[in-house]
Parts: structure tokens; C-alpha cells; sequence
């Protein structure tokens, strides 16, 4: 499976000619507006920063070879009375699976841990003010288990809402020799690879 990073919280899953487009945004300082194409598009919650499906042209019908799980969760600590609900997926193909967090505002609970199991592969917000922050994101990283994390929804300037907090927070709490910096936007998972993969952002 081939993993995209298009900016803030929105990736493209690539297998066997499929692609799916997670959380589109528009209105992100710094990041242009999207303009994309793909079989399918799916969204974590309906705040305007995950939701711009207009940004995506959607293919005729194609048969997937994905299989989707859906986790309810929150977009904060209070069971979503600050910021609602948040749907974290977990997209399989080939074997490969891939969790996308969403705007996960808090700790999973023991039922959702197991609901989730350990997939390959989590996409997990890192910047804090609206979702877990930097030890927060550590901490339910390590709970899940995943082989490889890829940290999302961060301020990297000039990119992202300028109240997030930055990546090597984030960074810093894990061994140096686990993070693999990225020279460009997109990873084909292998196992050769394990611990924090960061994606280059390119416009």
C-alpha cells in the first residue's frame, strides 16, 4: 500500500490502482487548496480542516480492494461536548492496515483498543489545542502498538493553524535510532521499516 501525506490531516491510500482520500481540507494557512482525484473520500468529522470533499473528483464506481472498520470516538476529553465525535478507520488491503485517528482528542478506552487491535500502520494527530497533544500522542502510540506512526495535524511553518504545536516535540520523546525522516510526501509500507515515519509536505 502506497501512503500519501497531502498536508495537515489528509493522505491518499494507493493499493492495486484504488486510491482512497482521507479528510480533505481547505482553509489550512499555508496549505493551497486541494485538487484531487480517487475512487473514494472519507472523513473523520465535519469541522471545514477534514471535510472539503468538493476538493476531491470522485472516479465512476471501481470495485475496492479495501476493507474499512469504523471506531466511534471523540474530538475531545468530555465524550464530544466541547468538539463533537470523531471517527478513526482502519483501511486494509494487501494485507496492510492502516488507522486513521482522526482529530482524537483523547486516550482510548479499553474497548476501543480492542476493537482497534494493532493495525500496521496509525496516522495520529500530534499538535495538541484540538486533538492529543505531543505526550499524549506518545502515550496512546505506545498503548496501541503499531509498527509505524506517521505524525499528522502539526504546525510545520509556514503550514498548518499557527496554534499547534510542532513536530519535534513530538519527535523528542521517541529513540532517535525509530525515526525515519521521509525526502519526500509519500511511503510504499514495508516491513524493512518500524517507529515514526514522517512524510516531506510538498505543495
Amino acid at each position: 500500500m502506497k501512503i500519501t501525506w497531502l498536508g495537515h490531516s489528509c493522505f491518499s491510500l494507493e493499493y492495486d490502482g484504488y486510491k482512497i482520500i482521507t479528510d480533505p481540507y481547505e482553509g489550512v494557512p499555508g496549505y493551497p487548496d486541494l485538487n484531487l482525484n480517487a475512487n473514494a473520500v472519507y472523513c473523520s468529522h465535519q469541522h471545514f480542516d477534514h471535510s472539503a470533499v468538493h476538493r476531491v473528483t470522485v472516479s465512476p464506481a471501481a470495485k475496492s480492494p479495501f476493507t474499512i472498520r469504523e471506531i466511534p470516538a471523540y474530538h475531545d476529553d468530555k465524550q464530544g461536548k466541547s468538539r463533537g465525535e470523531n471517527m478513526i478507520r482502519v483501511f486494509t488491503a494487501g494485507g496492510v492496515s492502516v488507522a486513521h485517528m482522526g482529530d482524537l482528542g483523547h486516550l482510548l478506552t479499553p474497548a476501543q483498543k480492542s476493537e482497534l487491535g494493532a493495525p500496521d500502520v496509525i496516522l495520529m494527530p500530534i499538535g495538541g489545542v484540538y486533538t492529543l497533544d505531543a505526550r499524549q500522542a506518545k502515550k496512546a502510540c505506545d498503548e496501541i502498538g503499531a509498527r509505524c506512526v506517521i505524525p499528522m495535524h502539526y504546525h510545520h511553518a509556514p503550514y498548518g493553524l499557527s496554534n499547534l504545536g510542532g513536530l519535534d516535540e513530538f519527535l523528542a520523546l521517541w529513540n532517535r535510532n525509530a525515526v525515519h525522516m521521509l525526502p519526500g510526501p509519500d511511503w510504499t509500507v514495508t516491513h524493512q521499516l518500524s517507529g515514526v515515519i514522517v512524510p516531506m509536505f510538498r505543495a
